[in-house]
C-alpha cells in the first residue's frame, strides 16, 4: 500500500499531491470543517488530482492530523492498495427511521466471501447510529472489523455532510468494503468517563428518543443536573453522557450523548437506542481519564501482524471529549501517537458517534470514545 497525508489549513496544502497515487484501487478520505465555504477550494484541488480514486469524506467539529487538532481545515489521507480490492456503495438517502433497513442493505450490497472489514461515514444528525449498526451486523459477521464515524458540526447540532459523487451531501452515507488476504483492519475504542449520580430506568422510550427516566420527565432531569448550562443545550449536555447498561450487573456497557432536544415533550434525541428498561448513569468527565483512555485503546490493538508497512491510523474522538478537554484536547492525540509505530500517518476527525466493535466483536455505535482503526496492507 502507497501512502500519503494532506492538510489544508490556511489557504495552502502542507506539500504538493502524488500523482502517481490516483488509480481505481486508491481511496481518498477527506475530513473537513463543516463550513462548506471552506471546502470549496481543498475538494475541487482533490478532484481534479484524483479523478479516477474512490472518494469519501465527512465534515467534522474538528480536524485531526498526525498530533495534531485543526479547525476550518481540510485532513486528507490518499491509500493506493496493491492486491486489496475496494468496494464503495452509497446510501442515497438515511434517516432516524430507515436506519436499520440502511444498515441492511449497505451490508448485503458489501457482503462477500473474501470481505475483511468496513469503514464507514455517516450523516451524524438524521441517523439513528445504533440502528444503523444493527442492521449492518445483522448480515456481516462480527469477525469481520466495522468501524467509522458520524458526520460533525462542531457544538452547532445544524449540518453535517458526507461526500457523495464528489459533493458534499447532507442525509447521505458512505461505507468502503476492503477484500483479499493482504489487507489488515485493526481497530479500538476506549472511554474514560466517571459515573455520578444514581442508577436510573429507561421508563419511556421510542428508539433513540428519551422520554422518562424513573417515570419523570427526561429533559427535567438533564437540566437538574446542568444547572445554570441548561441553556446551552444540546451542546451542554455533552458534558453529562449516559452510561447504558441492560441490567445493574451487565459487564458490558455503552455511553449514549444528546443529538437534540424538544421542549414540548420533554423529550431527548441521542445518537444510538435507549431501550425502555435498561439502567443508565450520568457520567461526567475526569481529563486525566480521557487521555488515559486515548492511550489505552492504543494498546488494546492487535499488531502482532504488522512488518513496518505503510500504515494509517484514523482517530475518531467524540466531539464532547473535546469540549471537556479543552486546550489538552492534544493530549489525547499525543497518548495515541506515543503508543502507535512511529512511522504511522494518522488523519482524524472529532465526531457525533463512533463506529467500532464490542468486546464480542459486534459492531456497536458509541459516544464519547477514542476509537482507532489501523489499516495496512501486506508488503509483496
Amino acid at each position: 500500500m502507497k501512502l500519503e497525508t494532506y492538510l489544508y489549513t490556511d489557504s495552502k496544502w502542507n506539500k504538493k499531491f502524488d500523482l502517481d497515487l490516483d488509480s481505481v484501487n486508491t481511496l481518498v478520505i477527506i475530513l473537513a470543517s463543516s463550513n462548506l465555504d471552506k471546502l470549496q477550494k481543498p475538494l475541487s484541488d482533490i478532484l481534479t488530482n484524483y479523478p479516477v480514486s474512490i472518494i469519501i469524506g465527512a465534515s467534522s467539529s474538528g480536524e485531526i492530523f498526525q498530533n495534531e487538532l485543526f479547525d476550518n481545515s481540510v485532513s486528507v489521507a490518499v491509500m493506493q492498495f496493491e492486491r486489496t480490492k475496494l468496494k464503495h456503495n452509497i446510501c442515497q438517502v438515511i434517516s432516524s427511521e430507515t436506519s436499520y433497513l440502511d444498515g441492511v442493505n449497505i451490508a448485503k450490497e458489501l457482503q462477500q466471501e473474501d470481505l475483511k472489514g468496513v469503514f464507514i461515514l455517516s450523516e451524524g444528525l438524521n441517523v439513528n447510529g445504533s440502528q444503523l449498526t444493527e442492521g449492518i451486523s445483522s448480515i456481516i459477521t462480527s469477525k469481520i472489523p466495522i468501524t467509522g464515524g458520524l458526520a460533525g458540526d462542531g457544538n452547532k447540532f445544524k449540518n453535517t455532510w458526507i461526500i457523495s459523487n464528489g459533493v458534499p451531501q447532507a442525509n447521505h452515507i458512505c461505507a468502503i468494503g476492503f477484500y483479499g488476504s493482504s489487507i489488515h483492519i485493526e481497530s479500538s475504542s476506549k472511554g474514560g468517563w466517571d459515573s455520578i449520580g444514581l442508577h436510573r430506568v429507561v421508563t419511556k422510550s421510542k428508539n433513540n428518543i428519551l422520554y422518562e427516566l424513573d417515570g419523570k420527565p427526561a429533559l427535567d432531569i438533564y437540566k437538574k443536573y446542568l444547572g445554570d448550562k441548561a441553556s446551552e443545550l444540546p451542546a451542554s449536555g455533552l458534558l453529562f453522557p449516559l452510561e447504558l447498561k441492560e441490567t445493574l450487573d451487565a459487564t458490558e456497557s455503552k455511553i449514549r450523548t444528546i443529538l437534540a432536544v424538544n421542549e414540548e415533550d420533554n423529550s431527548i434525541t441521542f445518537a444510538g437506542d435507549l431501550p425502555e428498561g435498561y439502567i443508565v448513569t450520568f457520567m461526567k468527565a475526569n481529563v486525566n481519564r480521557l487521555v488515559n483512555g486515548a492511550g489505552e485503546a492504543a494498546e488494546k490493538l492487535n499488531l502482532k501482524a504488522y512488518k513496518d508497512e505503510n500504515i494509517l491510523s484514523i482517530a475518531i474522538s467524540c466531539v464532547g471529549r473535546r469540549l471537556v478537554l479543552k486546550s489538552k484536547t492534544e493530549e489525547e492525540l499525543d497518548a495515541v501517537l506515543d503508543v502507535l509505530p512511529s512511522n504511522i500517518k494518522q488523519i482524524g476527525f472529532y465526531s457525533y458517534g463512533e463506529i467500532s466493535p464490542l468486546a464480542s466483536g459486534k459492531c456497536d455505535l458509541h459516544n464519547q470514545t477514542m476509537t482507532l482503526t489501523l489499516i495496512w496492507e501486506d508488503n509483496a
